[in-house]
């Protein structure tokens, strides 16, 4: 980054659907056990959305969740960024869909296609936009539904994926803002690993399964573990922090184990990192504010504190960014 920032978090605000599947439920739709998927993963549960509800209906939620928690207004928002890999449509936006619901008569809407980075590249892309003046409140969400794209007869993926949103608001703030740096990065060779398909058949030469989501868990494992560390060093430096200087670590909550190994190999334990995985599964682009929200509800993550959020998964694309909590 380099100007200063002058956005700042104000607020933020979180929704799972009702539905909860435990790894008990998916051992009768596969051959697994709660013992093999908490052992490799460190699930226990996630939460599946209804036949009848979406992202834009999710993020709706979480938006409700936020002014609830905060008592803080949207209808004067200038810009709504929906980062997801779940939209019910491809056209109307997710955050168009959000708009109407909403009822915001004058703000602009934009999806974020990043995958399980999408979060931070929306604030990220939202601390741009407010930064350089042309907006001064924009409201960010995550919301996924994976549900509706997994394969429940794939035992490798289907014990993985949960739906969920989570939205945060930013507003112009020239004395206080929130973010220190940021950095973003893309190995697009590695999209073969974890896609989902649209309208082409082929990637590279290779043909691609159709329909749900397909992942080399092996090669995202090694990619993540061998990258992750090093990014976070890198934007540490960037900011001019220590790792003693960073309270808390938000990774994209992929898969637990994976992230045991990024902490044993990179500047920040586990003991101060924050994760959804263990009752959300990963819910790609929303587990990082579901971390967020059950760090405050835990008492955890309090203003003041700087915290380091890394996103990471399907492009292959990563985006972190260094902040100071400040609600």
């Amino acid at each position: 980054m380099l100007i200063k920032s002058l956005s700042r978090i104000t607020a933020i605000g979180t929704y799972v659907p009702d539905k909860i599947l435990t790894n008990n439920d998916l051992q009768k739709l596969v051959d697994t056990s709660d013992e093999w998927i908490l052992q490799r993963t460190g699930m226990r549960e996630r939460r599946i959305a209804e036949p009848d509800q979406f992202a834009s209906d999710l993020s709706l939620k979480a938006v409700e969740d936020m002014v609830r928690r905060y008592g803080v207004t949207v209808e004067d928002a200038d810009m709504i960024l929906v980062a997801t890999s779940t939209p019910e449509y491809m056209f109307p936006s997710t955050a168009a869909r959000l708009q109407h619901k909403l009822g915001i008569k004058h703000t602009g809407a934009l999806d974020v296609n990043a995958a399980c980075a999408g979060f931070t590249y929306a604030i990220q892309l939202a601390d741009g936009l407010i930064t350089s003046g042309m907006y001064r409140k924009i409201l960010v969400v995550g919301a996924e539904t994976l549900s509706k794209i997994t394969d429940y007869t794939d035992r490798t993926t289907c014990v993985l994926f949960g739906d969920g949103a989570g939205a945060i608001l930013m507003e112009r703030n020239m004395d206080q803002p929130s973010f220190f740096a940021s950095i973003t990065g893309t190995f697009g060779e590695g999209g073969i690993n974890l896609y989902k398909t649209a309208l082409a058949g082929h990637m590279d030469g290779q043909e691609l399964k159709n329909g749900s989501i397909v992942q080399n868990g092996r090669e995202i494992y090694k990619w993540a573990v061998r990258n992750v560390p090093e990014g976070m060093k890198r934007l540490m430096e960037q900011a001019h922090l220590t790792a003693e200087e960073v309270d808390w670590f938000v990774p994209h909550s992929a898969n637990l184990r994976m992230i045991e190994a990024i902490c044993e190999r990179g500047p920040i334990p586990l003991e101060r990192t924050l994760t959804s995985v263990e009752y959300r599964g990963n819910t790609s682009a929303a587990s990082i504010p579901l971390a967020l929200q059950l760090g405050i509800d835990e008492g955890r993550l309090q203003a003041g504190q700087n915290v380091l959020l890394y996103g990471f998964g399907g492009g292959m694309t990563y985006a972190g960014t260094l902040l100071r909590w400040t609600i």
